[in-house]
């Protein structure tokens, strides 16, 4: 009798743990999906629109995960003026996730690198996008560098302002190598100090020094290692529902957003330690060279590259 009595408490402490567990889950839900919602509503005041007519342009893209069981994502930074559609791909990387190993890696690609693009033959790998959108940029990387990408990303540099007013309401601290003027619409001084999303954006398209688009892409890189190790942390991942949410009307891409939840949480949740990067063209892997119809060009060691590219990639 007594152990009948005993195994109905148990019965009934049990049950009421999972209840408990299951309000939790459908709270912690809830403010989720609240927050999120939240910060959806607070880009769409900012661009006067409404949610159906944010990124209505649909692209097809055929991707897949890499041979090595990776996950790779195409983010094209998008420079579409007003009236304009996002036509061009100002900005070409690669982020690599293996969620086997846990590690995250960035590779980016020079614009100006003159590489067969499919149909069309030989032009600046920019074009692609142009020309085909996410998916002929997708058989572009595919041919040349044999590598598959499963998403891809349409980023507005305005959505990237916003995610950094929103995430760093002090700025995010950097070091400005020099100063910084032409072309960008916040001038910029040097030393360390703390950018706002304007400023960041100003940081990561300046290009008009000695070392043109190279030095661009490196301060690309350095924008993103300091944005993630500021950032990092167990801490945030409460507040990844609504940036996701900020940057969403900004966005076009064949993501979920039960897709980048996941793999945002993984990458804050983990002790990853530093992200590498990568460049194409690598160092001595290509020439400057003029083409009829094309202007300058970077004319790349193609298998030099592509090797190079697999062995950070397996490393």
């Amino acid at each position: 009798m007594r152990y009948e009595k005993h195994r109905k408490r148990k019965k009934r402490k049990s049950t009421s743990i999972v209840l408990i567990l299951l309000v939790l889950f459908g709270a912690t839900g809830g403010y989720a999906y609240y927050q999120y919602k939240q910060g959806v509503n607070q880009s769409l005041e900012k661009i006067n629109n409404d949610e159906n007519n944010v990124n209505e342009e649909v692209y097809t893209f055929e991707g897949k995960k890499d041979q090595y069981g990776a996950t790779n994502i195409l983010l094209l930074g998008s420079d579409a003026r007003e009236g304009e559609k996002a036509s061009r791909a100002d900005t070409i990387m690669i982020a690599h996730y293996n969620e086997d190993k846990g590690t995250y890696k960035l590779t980016s690609i020079m614009r100006d690198i003159y590489v067969n693009i499919p149909g069309y033959g030989k032009h600046k790998i920019n074009s692609a996008f142009m020309r085909g959108g996410p998916e002929l940029m997708r058989k572009t990387i595919k041919e040349n560098f044999d590598i598959d990408l499963q998403y891809f990303a349409i980023v507005d540099f305005q959505g990237f302002v916003q995610l950094i007013d929103e995430a760093f309401p002090q700025g995010v601290e950097i070091n400005v190598e020099k100063k910084m003027s032409a072309y960008i619409d916040v001038p910029l001084e040097p030393g360390l100090q703390r950018l706002n999303g304007e400023q960041m954006l100003s940081f990561v398209r300046f290009r008009h020094d000695a070392i043109g688009d190279f030095g661009r892409v490196q301060r690309q890189q350095q924008a993103l290692q300091a944005i993630s190790e500021q950032l990092s942390g167990i801490q945030t991942i409460p507040k990844l529902p609504k940036l996701v949410g900020v940057v969403t009307p900004y966005i076009n891409t064949n993501m979920d957003t039960g897709d980048i939840l996941f793999m945002a949480k993984d990458f804050f949740a983990k002790d990853r330690g530093d992200i590498q990067t990568f460049r194409i063209p690598i160092e001595n892997g290509y020439k400057d060279a003029k083409i009829k119809g094309e202007g300058s060009v970077l004319d790349l060691d193609l298998e030099m590259n592509r090797e190079a590219f697999h062995q950070f990639l397996t490393q």
